[in-house]
């Protein structure tokens, strides 16, 4: 299952067509792209940190969580980090599946995961300061469904 950790900017339309060959005889496909959010008094930049080695096992490990729970043909995470501004690609999560309810349950799986417990410390840089982003009870509730 490939996992991606990169500072530089992906090709959303690019990524999903080059998965999507990786998976003949899928009956389905589900790309979903993560984007930086302004916020309010408008976002300067969101610096996005991590420990190289540690974050890719990490998420390799909620990657093949879906693997085992769901029939799918492929899956493929791609996470951005460094400084990116708003309306830029963060992260994209690509399921096949023979069907589409095992494509898009896993999908919806890797990216509640992939928002609370992949190894990410973000921090939103605004004109009035900058702030660690904190953990949200939303969520949580999210990944209490799986």
């Amino acid at each position: 299952m490939p996992v991606r950790v990169q500072p530089d900017p992906f090709d959303a339309g690019g990524e999903l067509n080059a998965f999507a060959a990786t998976v003949p005889g899928a009956g389905a496909v589900v790309s979903f792209t993560g984007i930086v959010r302004d916020v309010a008094g408008g976002l300067s930049v969101m610096e996005i940190e991590h420990y190289p080695g540690m974050t890719e096992k990490a998420i390799t490990a909620i990657a093949d969580a879906a693997l085992a729970r769901w029939s799918l043909t492929g899956a493929q995470v791609i996470h951005r980090y460094g400084r990116l501004q708003a309306d830029e690609d963060i992260m994209m999560v690509l399921t096949a599946a023979p069907h589409r309810a095992d494509a898009f349950a896993a999908a919806e799986f890797l990216m509640d995961y992939l928002k609370s417990r992949a190894p990410f410390w973000k921090k939103e840089v605004t004109a009035q300061g900058a702030d660690w982003v904190a953990a949200k009870e939303d969520d949580e509730a999210a990944l209490r469904r799986w």
